[in-house]
């Protein structure tokens, strides 16, 4: 029952992002609003991280499982994607290398500050 009341907080938050969609006029998906909300309810203490915490370590532990469909329907545009494929491997390539620059400064400039606090 404990996931289940579990499962039901997130599926709140992503009914109220599909709402937010809905509702307000910008291209945010809806995904992202949940998600917005969901990190305001946890950050102002609305939402307990222990009322989640379960069910969402396991939505974590199979989300490789959940990218399955998704990948195998790429495979149906493939005749479509195949005359831009350099593009988008271009695209792909050069993206991860800025994520992983930007990500590791961010971590370099976060533990400096960590460790100027220690002092």
């Amino acid at each position: 029952m404990k996931y289940i009341t579990q499962l039901l907080y997130i599926l709140l938050f992503t009914g109220l992002g599909e709402l937010l969609e809905a509702v307000v006029p910008l291209p945010v998906p809806a995904a992202i609003y949940g998600l917005v909300l969901m990190l305001i309810a946890l950050c102002t203490g609305i939402l307990k991280p222990e009322k989640i915490a379960d069910t969402a370590h396991f939505l974590i532990a199979i989300m490789p499982f959940l990218f399955v469909a998704p990948a195998v329907n790429i495979l149906r545009y493939f005749d479509i994607i195949r005359s831009e494929l350099v593009a988008i491997c271009v695209v792909m390539v050069v993206s991860t290398v800025i994520v992983f620059a930007v990500s590791g400064l961010v971590t370099k400039l976060l533990l400096k500050k960590e460790v100027g606090k220690d002092d």
